[in-house]
């Protein structure tokens, strides 16, 4: 399983040019790239500059994350998120990244189920008739909390197959999946094709519903069942990618070149119990 490194982990502080510097020097394979980040970057480098980087490194770009929060949005707003999709398609293409994540918008009122999955299944169609064009894909990221539109994992997943194409998948997040107490069972009956991307983590030993961001841990270092997640995905057949995702302001706090190489070693320590990386 090749081990990724997502962005979010040092975002405080850090930029694209020392997450890709560090991540190279502890051996990553992969990284997950913020749009925000690469925007950032793109102030100070060119496109190419990253092109010669990848060209020259072990480590590869996965995916950009992430097209927030895309359903029940204005006009405006959801014109935004298709610029944004449209800008990341062109730099993939160069940089040889095809696949994004796609976010659900938080504090939606109350509206229903069905009329919450009607409406992200018509985003998700509009975005990925775009995507189709520029041979992209786009992983679909449930949240855990209880004010965010889509939630749990067998909503999330309810919402792609209906979708129903090819280059629409989901991402699980171990974080996500714990803190609105996702099922095992439904993580057994899925399509592994359809499981783009697989984020690690863990959390503090929070109610269910309580759980935020900042209470993400390192892998091991918390109350998340991760070898249930990890011996399901091996049962299932996943073997894919890992990539250590964290928003913990301590960790933020820390250098960046020591969160990199931790992030790494606790990830492995976890993963290696179940798959060769």
């Amino acid at each position: 399983m090749k081990i990724c490194f997502n962005e979010a982990t040092t975002m405080k502080y850090s930029t694209l040019e020392k997450d890709l510097e560090f991540c190279e020097k502890h051996g990553y394979d992969l990284i997950e790239i913020r749009i925000d980040q690469l925007k950032d970057y793109l102030k100070r480098n060119t496109v190419e500059d990253l092109v010669g980087f990848f060209e020259n490194s072990h480590i590869k770009p996965f995916a950009f994350n992430a097209l927030e929060f895309i359903s029940f949005r204005t006009e405006e707003k959801f014109n935004e998120i298709i610029k944004d999709l449209e800008f990341i398609c062109e730099v993939g293409e160069k940089i040889g990244c095809n696949q994004a994540v796609v976010v659900p918008t938080f504090d939606v009122g109350a509206y229903t189920v069905e009329e919450i999955k009607k409406e992200t299944v018509d985003k998700i169609n509009v975005l990925a008739d775009i995507a189709e064009k520029r041979n992209f894909k786009l992983a679909f990221e449930f949240v855990g909390y209880p004010n965010c539109s889509v939630n749990r994992f067998e909503q999330a997943y309810d919402i792609v197959k209906t979708v129903n194409k090819d280059h629409v998948g989901i991402v699980l997040d171990c974080f996500h999946f714990h803190a609105m107490l996702s099922k095992l069972s439904d993580l057994k009956e899925i399509d592994v094709n359809k499981l783009f991307i697989f984020h690690i983590d863990d959390a503090e030993n929070l109610p269910f519903g309580a759980l935020r961001d900042d209470k993400r841990l390192w892998p091991g270092d918390g109350f998340i069942d991760l070898d249930g997640i990890l011996k399901t995905l091996k049962e299932i057949g996943y073997n894919k990618m890992v990539s250590i995702e964290l928003f913990r302001p301590e960790y933020w706090e820390w250098d960046i070149e020591k969160t990199i190489q931790v992030g790494k070693e606790k990830t492995i320590e976890a993963v290696s119990k179940y798959f060769e990386v």
